[in-house]
């Protein structure tokens, strides 16, 4: 099964899960067709489905609840209860059990394309070591959340950098078009809900963002609110991609075993990992709702550079994901344990790996993709 038809597959199955947003979808193929790394983030679901056939030995590692769709742009900051500023992985939609190795590997991959494409200055072989040591950190260490107060002040200035400044957010949120069509009662009353009073008035606008998600609905409440601005989104959600592949190749085995709706993980995991939790982040039904602000969303590439400073952020990108894997504490050791056992550049030669197969199903989409 090539790309093409994967994403036919996997856009069929995800129509019966949730409502899809017919002109986000056409942008997102368009986008999909114009850069790789846009590519890569744009199609988890075929990562998924390709991943145990290109890397199958790193496919066998021990399971974690991992985050699916992890690269350098999954990352970003938020408050969290005592109004601290937190820094991490801040996307969660395919979050799913799956073996630990597939998260690095991605971030990884990611990481790679951000090299070629200038947005990271780094040689290519340090990308995995310094990641993996990170990583490594975190499992022998037990973990630690990235508050950025005392600690951290390198982080903080890349988190707080120029294009994060609230009048270009607030310009942002402001030319949202109008929703001009009825919002599902559901994700109105998940997005009333996160509010901080009751009744008050709000702007309902559409918004256009992400890639892996583009297509799903997406509905942000703009407000006034005592002397300023304030904005809620809530988004729809389906069970991970990776659901999905596991049925298609139980289906290619003729197994015809009932996989069953599958469950949306994103609260699970966000949970049980070592964090200090956005108390705006909510799983109601099947929609997230969270709130927006100029420091409380993902943390773009372009934001990324800064003196001195990129090997130190992929070595906390590698830090944070452990964070997040040690939410599943029965597999800590038998993690450690099996990094022990690998030869040499692992992860390297399979980020290679992954990426030739991810550039073989770009170049396909770009001849054979939809128009």
């Amino acid at each position: 099964m090539n790309v093409v038809k994967a994403t036919r597959q996997f856009e069929a199955w995800l129509a019966l899960r949730t409502r899809i947003d017919e002109k986000d979808l056409r942008l997102k193929h368009s986008n999909m067709k114009a850069d790789v790394f846009m590519f890569l983030r744009a199609t988890y679901y075929r990562w998924a489905q390709i991943w145990p056939q290109v890397c199958p030995d790193l496919a066998r590692a021990p399971q974690v609840l991992a985050v699916g769709d992890l690269h350098i742009e999954n990352f970003g900051t938020w408050r969290d209860i005592e109004g601290r500023l937190i820094w991490g992985v801040n996307d969660f939609d395919e979050a799913w059990p799956m073996p630990y190795t597939i998260d690095l590997v991605r971030l990884a991959v990611s990481a790679h394309l951000a090299v070629e494409a200038g947005g990271l200055p780094l040689k290519r072989e340090d990308i995995c070591t310094v990641m993996l040591e990170g990583y490594r950190e975190a499992m022998e260490q037990k973990g630690l959340a990235f508050v950025l107060g005392e600690k951290h002040q390198w982080l903080r200035r890349i988190a707080e950098g120029e294009l994060r400044d609230p009048v270009r957010f607030w310009q942002k949120m402001d030319a949202l078009p109008t929703l001009k069509t009825e919002a599902p009662v559901s994700a109105i009353d998940a997005i009333e809900h996160l509010m901080p009073a009751p009744g008050i008035p709000y702007r309902l606008a559409h918004r256009t963002a992400g890639l892996g998600s583009l297509g799903h609905a997406r509905y942000v409440a703009i407000a006034d609110w005592h002397g300023g601005r304030i904005a809620r989104e809530a988004k729809a959600l389906v069970p991970s991609s990776s659901h999905w592949a596991q049925t298609v190749e139980a289906e290619k085995r003729a197994a015809h075993q009932n996989e069953g709706p599958g469950e949306i993980l994103y609260q699970t995991i966000i949970n049980r990992a070592v964090r200090c939790p956005d108390p705006f982040v909510q799983l109601r039904g099947r929609w997230i709702v969270r709130r927006l602000g100029p420091l409380c969303s993902r943390i773009e590439l372009a934001s990324l550079r800064g003196p001195d400073t990129e090997l130190r952020l992929l070595h906390a990108m590698g830090y944070e994901t452990a964070n997040i894997h040690l939410g599943t504490p029965s597999a800590r050791k038998l993690v450690l344990r099996h990094i022990d056992k690998q030869k040499g550049k692992w992860l390297h030669y399979a980020a290679e790996a992954m990426l030739q197969a991810v550039r073989s199903d770009w170049e396909v989409w770009k001849k054979k993709g939809y128009a």
